[in-house]
């Protein structure tokens, strides 16, 4: 029986409360059971992400794979209608699910961070969207709202031509978006160094839309080897130059909307921290560099 890593149950707690209590005191038991029901061994230290355990196994046939469930939420809903929707191609492959239990047996490959092949992964992963994942068009009038607000309630120094610049990307790229199956969270830790294929993309969120709103997750991503970057312009420039070419769509676009995640990021942060600093000084120092980049990438828009 596994051990539940002790970050992910305090987090969940406090995220949750007494439902995120339960579900990590039946985390345990409820792999054992998939364990069990697909002929599986355990095969490593268990890991976590920011929402459940992935388990290292062993199949029948020798082969590695993990074992991933998450809390049930309605977030990760989609990832295994995602990974179904791509077979494989450019995604690492899904061998079962159990949808009610947020669980799934999915291939695996060793693991590497890698920025620069996000747009070749980005390209491969944009296909026609099948039915019933979530639109991002969907999401403009609360991103808007949400925007607007926080400008409003939040005590900040984020100019109000940058505030304006993030929705006028809502307004004009996201309320009309195509119907492409993007990955939606793409960045280097979502990134597989593979055999199969050279890269593999794990952790979707299986949303529908524009394929250059992943641009903005790659660069946040990205934001820690920014700030030791000697010119911060010319590598942001850089990030995002590669990521368009590779992943053949619209520079402007790409860079539009990596302007508007670095200013929901900077309210967001004000308002719930991140996962890498709830406050202080670290939250502050975040804050400042959201901030900067959401400047930046308006004086370049």
């Amino acid at each position: 029986m596994i051990e539940v890593p002790e970050a992910l149950a305090r987090s969940t707690v406090e995220r949750e409360g007494e439902s995120g209590a339960e579900w990590i005191a039946e985390l345990p038991g409820l792999v054992d059971e998939l364990l069990e029901r697909w002929g599986c061994e355990f095969d490593g230290a268990v890991m976590h992400g920011g929402v459940g355990v992935i388990v290292p196994v062993r199949r029948r046939d020798e082969s590695s794979a993990v074992v991933k469930v998450s809390f049930p939420h309605p977030g990760n809903v989609h990832e295994p209608d995602a990974f179904a929707a791509w077979g494989g191609r450019g995604a690492v492959l899904l061998h079962e699910r159990v949808d009610e239990r947020f669980a799934m047996l999915a291939e695996v490959e060793d693991g590497d961070e890698v920025a620069a092949v996000a747009g070749r992964v980005g390209r491969r992963l944009a296909i026609p969207a099948p039915p019933g994942l979530p639109r991002l068009r969907e999401r403009a009038d609360a991103w808007e709202e949400d925007l607007r607000k926080d400008a409003v309630a939040l005590p900040h120094s984020v100019p109000g031509r940058v505030v304006d610049a993030a929705v006028a990307t809502v307004r004009e790229l996201g309320r009309v978006q195509p119907d492409i199956l993007i990955h939606g969270d793409l960045h280097a830790g979502n990134i597989l160094r593979a055999d199969r294929e050279p890269w593999l993309a794990v952790d979707p969120k299986g949303y529908v839309g524009d394929p250059a709103y992943d641009g903005g997750t790659l660069l946040k991503s990205r934001a820690l080897t920014l700030l030791e970057a000697d010119d911060l312009p010319k590598a942001v420039h850089r990030v995002l130059d590669m990521f368009a070419e590779a992943a053949e769509i619209d520079r402007v676009r790409v860079e539009r909307w990596a302007q508007f995640h670095a200013v929901q990021a900077a309210f967001w942060g004000r308002r719930h921290g991140f996962r890498r600093a709830r406050g202080g000084p670290g939250l502050d120092w975040l804050i400042a560099f959201a901030d900067r980049l959401a400047e930046l990438l308006t004086e370049r828009a």
